[in-house]
């Protein structure tokens, strides 16, 4: 099996990437990472396209809303144009593959919902083949709130998306989801392409289960990868088919370039990466 190949999901510097851009990219580079995974790309892509050759790296993958009419973040949301708009930014960037980042806890309560979902990708998948790029999802926790017929509503999800769809798995909210991680990335099995690589304590209940109390990225205890409670080593062990894993933290704990360096150095260490 080839080992996939270190990135890190922009989100995690957000700050940093909006008030510098390439000084932001010149550091990852230095850091050691050769790609990143782009966040809030689509009304700027010759500016990042730009700042990602000047500094040696690409974005392959890249996250943008797809299913709703925004991508929300606990920060805040960003509103989202047009799929084709979205295409043709990732396209203009270089990436191969664009991912939905969020869809709202409520349209996964119901198996309605989640074959609404599917079907919205698949179609959407069809689109992004007339760009050159494949696209994929990227789950929190809500996705494992329900389920039917013994199945969560993630693996529901799974079974009816097409298997040129993308799946990348968030370790951490798959843990904060109640999920037995290791076990889950062996079911995805080839279907899992990508990974994001978050340590940390993880909150006590399902920060997205009816009920739950609002929450911002603030209150997430993260840590650096091997010092939380996910068990990565086993996760990435599992995987077969992994491209990317993607370092990120919505909290950083400390000096965010310090926190992915060392994120990185544990992928390079555990031998998980190329």
């Amino acid at each position: 099996m080839t080992l996939p190949e270190a990135s890190v999901q922009l989100y995690s510097l957000r700050d940093e990437f909006a008030a510098d851009i390439q000084g932001s990219l010149d550091k990852l580079a230095a850091i050691g990472f050769q790609a990143v995974e782009a966040f809030d790309f689509v009304r700027r892509p010759a500016e990042i396209r730009a700042a990602l050759d000047a500094s040696g790296l690409t974005s392959p993958t890249g996250h943008a809303p797809l299913l709703t009419d925004e991508l929300w973040t606990p920060d805040g949301s960003i509103p989202t144009p047009a799929p084709e708009v979205v295409f043709e930014a990732a396209a203009q960037i270089g990436m191969t593959t664009v991912i939905d980042p969020f869809v709202a806890p409520d349209r996964w309560l119901t198996e309605a919902g989640v074959v609404d979902i599917a079907e919205r990708l698949n179609a959407l998948a069809l689109t992004a083949a007339d760009f050159g790029l494949s696209v994929g999802y990227h789950n929190h926790a809500q996705e494992f709130v329900a389920s039917f017929d013994g199945k969560t509503a993630y693996e529901r999800f799974v079974e009816l998306t097409d298997a040129q769809v993308q799946l990348e798995l968030d370790l951490y909210w798959a843990l904060a989801g109640g999920q037995d991680v290791p076990a889950l990335v062996a079911r995805l099995g080839d279907r899992l392409a990508a990974v994001h690589v978050k340590d940390g304590v993880v909150p006590a209940s399902n920060p997205w289960a009816p009920g739950a109390a609002e929450f911002g990225s603030e209150s997430l205890d993260q840590r650096r990868a091997g010092t939380g409670d996910v068990p990565l080593a086993e996760a990435l062990r599992g995987g077969t088919n992994i491209r990317y894993a993607v370092v990120e933290y919505d909290n950083a704990p400390g000096d965010v370039f310090e926190d992915v360096a060392a994120s990185l150095m544990f992928l390079k260490d555990g031998g998980f990466v190329a």
